[in-house]
């Protein structure tokens, strides 16, 4: 399954949930998310941009496949055309984790984030907070003309949004994520 998102950086969240309860959006929870990226110990994931992510808000677990759709016409390597998404739900993080450890893989980087969540029919906008940088909005939807129109309805033009993942986003501020073993608000730990 593909992924249709974008984010707009750096947003005023105050204004933002304002904006959002006027277009109709409600308000559906505020997460506290644990993840784990996994690979094989020579990370041949990560070298096509792919990895594994085990994550949790407390309530709900799940496992996903995740990989880069690459625009080829990107010589920065700071935009991606989507993102393949395959992800199902489990029952425990920790027992997920050694199944994945007993098969030889290991963890690339431990990750902790805060997302507020609103929803509109069938379109999703997160906002992430992140340490070391400015929250940001991903909106997604069933289609990317979804996610525009959205962010439209909500006074972004489309043609300010980025199509990446957060490690993306981290790099556009300076920060290699490849060189981190933990990011977390406890702080920023490099390999």
């Amino acid at each position: 399954m593909e992924e249709f998102e974008i984010k707009f950086l750096e947003v005023n969240v105050p204004e933002l949930e304002k904006k959002l309860l006027t277009i109709g959006a409600k308000k559906v929870g505020e997460y506290d998310y644990s993840r784990m990226l996994l690979d094989y110990p020579d990370f041949r994931l990560n070298q096509r941009g792919s990895w594994l992510r085990l994550r949790t808000n407390g309530i709900e677990t799940t496992l996903a496949f995740k990989e880069r759709i690459k625009d080829p016409n990107d010589s920065a390597g700071l935009k991606d055309l989507g993102m393949k998404e395959v992800e199902v739900v489990v029952d425990d993080y920790k027992q997920t984790y050694e199944l994945f450890k007993a098969l030889g893989f290991v963890i690339k980087r431990e990750e902790k984030n805060k997302r507020i969540r609103y929803l509109k029919k069938d379109v999703v906008f997160d906002i992430d907070f992140w340490p070391q940088i400015p929250p940001y909005l991903e909106i997604e939807s069933n289609s990317f003309k979804e996610a525009e129109d959205a962010a439209v309805e909500l006074g972004f033009d489309p043609k300010d949004s980025v199509i990446c993942s957060a490690g993306k986003v981290y790099k556009k501020y300076g920060f290699n994520t490849d060189e981190y073993s933990s990011i977390t608000p406890e702080g920023m730990i490099k390999k």
